[in-house]
């Protein structure tokens, strides 16, 4: 029975179903002996149903957010941090709600001892429900399809999932057709990795008539072609790609969204900029503030504004990015690099409408074109206003390649809605805590280079 998909996809949806309604129970608990009495109204039956329903609706569209109940792809711990995340902002909400039916602000006691019991709930779950999902789906025997280009950091990163995929086998694309196909039939999966596009589309058409779950690394014209279009003008299929970055549409919504957060962020960014200054008087003594020359949308220029965490004349070797253990990361950088705050006064620029809240991180001139030697199509990345925040920073890390980075950032060009904004804008909030997301490249590299033959 347990290889029946449709058996597998129920246990999946009843875990999920069992920790909102858990964490709306204890809502409810809480509700019930807090804050129901205290209303200004009598709420009846259908008044308490409806405050369950906004807390389990919330709880759901958090989770979803942060990923919080993604079984196969977050390990233990992260899938835990996400949850909290998600009860956090959840709470939160609920707290400003009841307060308002309140026409008061009322004590938050009730609902900081409500987390407490929201996070032994959720470590509960967490655990239970990965142990089950593992059961259900073991790991995958998977066979490994490369070419010419060096495959190891992609299977370092396939190494790190063991509990998801097992590489048991590799064949280079060159091999016979035969054997490449035998193998496909003889594994559960197969990762192509970089190959050429010929040879990859007859892979992934013979896995798809075999049953074979294909994972692909895309091409830059991959990308290109998801977020394509359909015309349907005659009877023959035709994509449509997207040319020139966002519509004039998007990019005002876009523009009100900025105008609207940098403002927000102005309140923390001042008391960020007090505290630093203050800790910079005592272990620093330099200048709060950095800025240096970026690239924004069409390649244009501006001076962008940091928070200051590496010592003074720290490039008189010329520019570099910074690496693991950087020893012109100053104490205080440390902190502010960790939690991405010296980004915060970007804020500044984002209103004069030299960048936006979400894009792609804006490259230093030099640096963007050392990429540009090996990847031409990296200025693709200036079809839009650089960015706080966005998709590379989200789902990569500082240390990810110049074309994984373009990859990602193309994706979210020609994918862009404004959903995505936002969605990437709350998710911002996760990987502020997340130490990998800041780790450098290695000390011997001065760029995060592609160029790696297979040995």
């Amino acid at each position: 029975m347990r290889e029946s998909r449709a058996f597998r996809r129920i246990i999946v949806l009843l875990l999920l179903a069992i920790v909102i309604v858990a964490q709306t129970y204890i809502f409810w608990y809480f509700w019930n002996t807090h804050y129901s009495q205290g209303m200004t109204r009598e709420f009846f039956f259908k008044g308490h149903i409806v405050m369950l329903f906004v807390y389990g609706l919330m709880f759901t569209i958090f989770c979803n957010v942060y990923g919080a109940f993604k079984l196969g792809s977050l390990q233990y711990s992260n899938l835990v941090f996400s949850q909290i995340l998600a009860l956090l902002f959840t709470n939160f909400i609920i707290y400003l709600q009841i307060s308002l039916l309140s026409l008061k602000m009322v004590s938050p006691a009730a609902i900081i001892g409500m987390g407490f019991d929201n996070i032994l709930c959720c470590l509960i779950w967490c655990g239970l429900a990965i142990n089950v999902y593992r059961w259900l789906y073991p790991p995958r025997d998977m066979l490994l399809i490369y070419s010419d280009r060096d495959p190891d950091n992609l299977v370092k990163k396939i190494k790190t999932r063991q509990d998801k995929y097992m590489i048991t086998e590799a064949v280079h694309c060159d091999e016979p057709v035969d054997k490449v196909r035998k193998l496909i039939r003889k594994h559960q999966a197969v990762l192509v990795c970089d190959i050429p596009s010929g040879k990859r589309n007859n892979i992934v058409k013979y896995c798809y008539m075999y049953d074979k779950r294909a994972y692909v690394t895309p091409k830059l014209s991959d990308i290109i072609l998801i977020g394509a279009g359909q015309n349907t003008m005659f009877d023959s299929p035709l994509l449509v790609t997207r040319v020139r970055g966002l519509k004039w549409e998007e990019a005002f919504i876009k523009r009100v969204i900025d105008i609207i957060i940098s403002l927000i962020l102005c309140i923390p960014t001042v008391i960020v900029t007090l505290i630093v200054a203050i800790a910079d008087m005592i272990w620093d003594r330099g200048p709060i503030f950095y800025t240096q020359e970026r690239l924004t949308q069409n390649g244009k220029t501006f001076r962008i504004l940091k928070f200051r965490s590496m010592k003074v004349d720290s490039e008189t070797d010329g520019a570099r990015l910074a690496a693991k253990d950087d020893d012109r990361i100053t104490k205080i950088g440390k902190i502010l690099r960790a939690t991405h705050l010296d980004e915060l006064p970007q804020v500044f620029n984002i209103l004069m409408g030299q960048m936006s809240v979400v894009g792609p991180r804006p490259e230093r001139p030099e640096i963007a074109a050392q990429y540009e030697e090996e990847i031409p199509e990296f200025r693709f990345r200036l079809k839009v206003k650089a960015g706080l925040t966005g998709y590379a920073q989200v789902y990569g890390k500082y240390n990810t390649t110049p074309y994984d980075k373009l990859k990602l950032d193309l994706y979210y060009i020609q994918h862009y809605k404004v959903w995505t904004d936002i969605q990437l804008i709350l998710m911002t909030f996760k990987i502020m805590f997340l130490k990998e997301n800041t780790e450098g490249v290695e000390k011997e590299q001065k760029t995060a280079s592609i160029k790696k033959k297979v040995k």
